[in-house]
């Protein structure tokens, strides 16, 4: 029995035996993973495998040495983890006595050290010695980048697994480190070792005398140059080591007398990445350096920086210049006096304003304005060196404002004291009278003042922008600046159309409302009002359009300044009051005088969607009130009606219906629950009780034979109902679902058709899964097939399954696809099949009245995509099975789809579609044309090499339709032929002198876009090939 067991333990050394024999005398790599997988398993250990190579790692040779040891290394960088304390002992005696071994057998037993210092088993004192023995013993910059490279990762596998042992060298590590490092060129190995003194820095080692050496071993790297080869498959960017060693040279400020000379004299070379990344280098130094560090070389820093901001042609370097100079002030500003100290700040400061306040003075020559960014700069660094340089400058300006009489001049000046007055507003000041403003307030509203009364449009706009910086300083204007303000702002704003003044002033006008509403109620609105009823008056006179244009300015000006909930208290009834005085008496108002006061409305809207007390108060008071005139011009008696000529028209009614969906998709669902109780049975029941002056001259009812006018306002109770949160229950909605259903296809009205279907649709959409839903789709459905079946009602069918099949494509509805497939069945109607292929372009886009995000419809993130997996197989198919006649529908679906499908989800696909796109060129509709470019113009740019391999084809369409009597259809295959100079140059080349020759024609098109467009195209393709394209 003993013998029997002996041969079972003998067996698996022989295989051992074997497997090392072929990996150190036969040359195989393979026995290496073999043998770490047996002892993983157990089948062996880690001193048998020792066993097994003791006549290799004492063979005389050394290349068999060298295989011996480099067999165990690869074991033990598998098998680390198994490794008992008592085994790591005598593993790293045994690595460190080979050491002083030949050359040749180091690289393995560096690895073999790599995997020991992995070792959770090592004892104290051995990271130590093994350390040491590497500094003593190897000369590590003669090794290969690999080794090298293992090295640096010895001593950072130890750094995070034995810090206290390493500290307990002291500076001794330090000085062993930097012999390892100096010397090396491999920018691998470089942002190792970056990492590695960073964290000798920033982990408090002891650098004892060595700070010097440390920072020569590194700021020689200063500044990168590195250039990586192409097709690098390391991926390291000189980016990456600069900003690895810019961490080292900034970790602390012991540098700082070895590193500020160094950056001062890289920023006075004349190489431009040496000036940036020094300039970016002072920078981050300023985060950790204080006044002690700065001293000595702050005229020297100053010098460089202003030099380079007068003086440099490129705007980087000064961008950077003055972000060092801030960072510089900054560090100044946070440092810590003693009382008998000097402030360096202060000093500095003067020396700043000296080199540049006289540059000030001359506002025509060119060094003002590197002058004023040097101030401001420094000047926004702390409150203390913004309070400094703005008392000292802005008496100045304010004088050279005066002196000098030219706009152009005062422009400057104004500009500049406009930067500096921004920067107050990064300090508070608890104290108002600390305020370095406070003292040259009545100067600054006076020369502002002036800038507004001068007839200079560009004097003009700087001084609204200087008083909207000034207004914004707290408790800084007095009620009488506010009065003279506004009056020059309402003065402003009816100005002539092209001035860009008026737009400014309306845009200030609100900025400052906001901040100072009583004001804005008590001078500005009155007067507004006053405009407005005295153009009513005018009108109603007969007195023709004297003032006439000022009422679009009035309401622009009232939705302008309605950010405050005090001050759309006022102007919203204003607005209502204007659009209700306009339908009575004798005034005749446009559609686009209506539509005017609508889109003021809407902009208040928006703006009270920031509250929500606004927004319910808007709701409470517009909404009805719209209403309440959209019920009277349908009820009208008189068809000549004022209210029934302009109220009823289509785009009138759109834009009321924006006004009100817009008003609602803030509300809370509380509050909306309570305006849908009122709203949805004026609808069904013609209940008008909560409409203000609901005295009308018939019953409202439009779902029950109501009037064609009555009907159309179906389209408000869309935009509420289609707006509301979905969680709000809706009144009577099956009765609701099933009158709009029948609405849906009147024939005698399509825009009251087209808004009941869109309304259901949106309904059908916010609805939950459930038994009324599947109600509601069946009915829907019914009515889709008995309406296609028969001739009159075929198209508001048609436009009813469009939009439901929209909704429920949204929501990834089920019977989405069984809509979908029906639709696809009407591309070959002979009546409908246009109109169908036109109906993927709604499926696939985004709308703006029903089924948005922002009208809380179900919006599935990636339903495009969906759609387009599900679909396009079928319209693919269906593209090859259809007769020639039916062919140019399906391409138009086809390319609508692919059109408005995100391109990274249409790449992979596009080497099985192109063929179709390129056909779909040919088609004879503008609208497929102009849609396949669209789709084929990105496509160009993102995938060349695919593109490339029907370039043949794509010069030829494009070069055709360059001619097409679209000038859309003409302006996209420009740019398409653009576009394709982004292809390779070699595929491209042999078709130039045909596209330049093709391309002189359209460079004589009657149409000037046409015509930029060639221009465009034609040159790139004259440089095609040229050096340097």
């Amino acid at each position: 029995m003993a013998a029997a067991a002996a041969l079972e333990a003998v067996a698996p050394l022989g295989a051992l035996w074997g497997l090392v024999q072929d990996f150190v005398m036969g040359q195989q790599e393979g026995p290496a993973d073999q043998v770490a997988a047996d002892v993983k398993s157990g089948s062996y250990t880690v001193l048998q495998v020792v066993e097994a190579l003791g006549s290799s790692l004492e063979n005389p040779e050394p290349r068999t040495r060298a295989r011996g040891i480099q067999l165990l290394s690869q074991v033990l960088l598998q098998c680390h983890s198994l490794l008992l304390e008592k085994e790591v002992v005598h593993l790293i005696l045994f690595y460190e006595n080979r050491l002083k071994d030949h050359h040749l057998v180091i690289p393995s037993v560096l690895q073999g050290l790599r995997a020991l210092s992995l070792c959770v088993a090592l004892p104290p004192g051995l990271a130590v010695s093994v350390l040491k023995a590497i500094f003593q013993e190897v000369h590590v910059q003669s090794l290969p980048q690999v080794d090298r490279h293992t090295v640096y990762s010895i001593i950072t596998n130890f750094m995070r697994t034995r810090e206290e042992e390493l500290k307990g060298l002291g500076a001794d590590f330090t000085f062993g480190f930097i012999q390892v490092m100096d010397g090396e060129k491999d920018p691998r190995n470089l942002l190792v070792a970056f990492r590695i003194v960073y964290d000798l820095i920033s982990r408090d080692y002891s650098l004892g005398p060595f700070v010097e050496e440390l920072f020569e071993v590194t700021s020689c790297y200063f500044p990168i140059d590195f250039t990586p080869p192409p097709n690098d498959p390391h991926g390291i960017q000189r980016e990456d080591l600069i900003l690895s060693l810019r961490a080292v040279l900034a970790s602390t400020p012991r540098f700082a007398e070895f590193l500020l000379p160094l950056l001062i004299e890289k920023v006075d070379s004349e190489i431009l990445s040496a000036k940036l990344d020094s300039l970016q280098t002072l920078n981050a130094c300023c985060a950790v350096y204080g006044q002690k560090e700065l001293k000595d070389f702050l005229p020297s820093l100053w010098a460089s920086i202003r030099r380079e901001v007068f003086q440099t042609a490129s705007e980087r370097v000064e961008a950077e210049g003055l972000a060092a100079l801030n960072s510089l002030t900054a560090c100044l500003s946070r440092s810590v006096l003693r009382a008998d100290a000097e402030d360096l700040l202060d000093s500095f400061l003067s020396n700043i304003l000296q080199d540049c306040r006289h540059h000030l003075c001359e506002p025509d020559m060119k060094l003002v304005w590197p002058s004023a960014k040097l101030l401001q700069a420094a000047a926004g660094a702390s409150a203390r060196a913004c309070d400094h340089i703005t008392s000292n400058v802005l008496p100045l300006l304010l004088e050279q404002f005066h002196k000098h009489s030219q706009s152009n001049q005062r422009r400057t000046i104004l500009e500049m004291i406009l930067g500096f007055l921004k920067l107050q507003q990064k300090w508070s000041y608890e104290d108002k009278d600390e305020r370095p403003l406070s003292g040259f307030k009545d100067q600054l509203c006076s020369l502002i003042f002036m800038a507004l009364t001068d007839p200079n449009t560009q004097l003009q706009l700087v001084g609204i922008r200087t008083l909207t910086v000034l207004g914004a300083q707290p408790d800084l204007l007095s009620s009488g600046d506010l009065e003279l303000a506004v009056g020059h702002l309402y003065r402003l704003s009816f100005l002539e159309e092209d001035s860009q003044s008026w737009v400014a002033a309306l845009e200030a006008s609100g900025s400052l409302a906001t901040l100072y509403p009583v004001a804005f109620s008590s001078h500005l609105v009155p007067k507004l009002a006053e405009d407005l009823c005295s153009e009513e008056s005018d009108l109603a006179r007969g007195d023709g359009p004297t003032r006439c244009s000022r009422r679009p300015r009035c309401l622009q000006a009232l939705s302008a300044v309605s950010t405050h909930p005090s001050i759309v208290k006022e102007t919203l009834p204003l607005l209502l009051q204007h659009l209700c005085q306009m339908n009575r008496g004798s005034m005749s108002p446009g559609t686009s005088e209506v539509i005017a006061v609508c889109q003021s409305l809407q902009q208040v809207a928006e703006k009270c969607q920031r509250d929500p007390e606004s927004c319910w108060y808007f709701h409470q008071t517009a909404v009805p009130c719209l209403l309440a005139l959209a019920v009277q011009a349908s009820t009208a008696e008189k068809e000549h009606s004022v209210l029934r000529k302009v109220l009823l028209e289509d785009e009138v009614l759109a834009t009321v219906a924006s006004v009100i969906a817009t008003a609602t998709t803030h509300l809370s669902p509380d509050l909306a629950a309570q305006s849908v109780a009122h709203i949805v049975p004026l609808f069904l029941d013609g209940n008008i009780s909560f409409l203000p002056e609901n005295s009308f001259s018939g019953r409202f009812q439009p779902f029950q034979d109501g009037s064609s006018g009555q009907r159309r306002l179906v389209a408000l109770l869309m935009a509420f109902v289609c707006s509301l949160p979905r969680n709000v229950e809706i009144p009577q909605l099956n009765r609701l679902m099933r009158e709009l259903l029948e609405l849906s296809c009147c024939q005698s009205c399509p825009f009251s058709s087209t808004a009941a279907t869109k309304c259901f649709a949106g309904l059908l959409n916010k609805h939950p899964a459930g038994q009324e839903l599947d109600e509601f789709l069946q009915l829907a459905v019914d009515k889709v097939e008995a309406g296609l079946s028969s001739g009159p009602c075929r198209s508001q069918a048609f436009t009813l399954l469009l939009w439901v099949t929209k909704a429920l494509v949204l929501r990834y509805h089920p019977l989405s696809s069984c809509l979908t497939e029906r639709l696809m069945g009407l591309l070959s109607d002979p009546e409908l099949g246009p109109a169908a292929a036109d109906g993927f372009s709604l499926l696939m886009s985004d709308c703006t009245d029903v089924l948005t995000r922002a009208g809380h419809a179900e919006v599935r993130i990636m339903f495009r995509q969906r759609f387009f997996t599900d679909n396009v197989p079928a319209l693919v198919r269906g593209f090859h099975a259809a007769p020639q006649d039916v062919k140019p529908n399906y391409l138009k679906g086809l390319s609508h789809v692919l059109n408005r499908l995100p391109k990274p989800v249409l790449l992979p696909e596009l080497p099985t579609l192109l063929s179709l796109l390129l056909e779909a060129l040919s088609c004879p509709d503008s609208v497929v044309q102009l849609s396949t470019l669209s789709c084929l113009q990105p496509l160009l740019l993102e995938a060349p090499q695919v593109m490339s391999l029907h370039v043949d084809t794509l010069v030829t369409k494009f070069l055709n339709l360059s001619a097409s009597p679209s000038m859309a259809v003409r302006i996209a295959a420009l740019q398409c032929m653009h576009a394709l100079t982004r292809l390779p140059t070699p595929v491209l080349l042999p078709y130039k002198p045909q596209v330049i020759r093709a391309l002189a024609k359209p460079l004589d098109d009657k149409k000037r876009l046409v015509r930029k467009e060639a221009v465009s195209a034609r040159g790139e393709w004259f440089l095609l090939g040229s050096p340097g394209s």
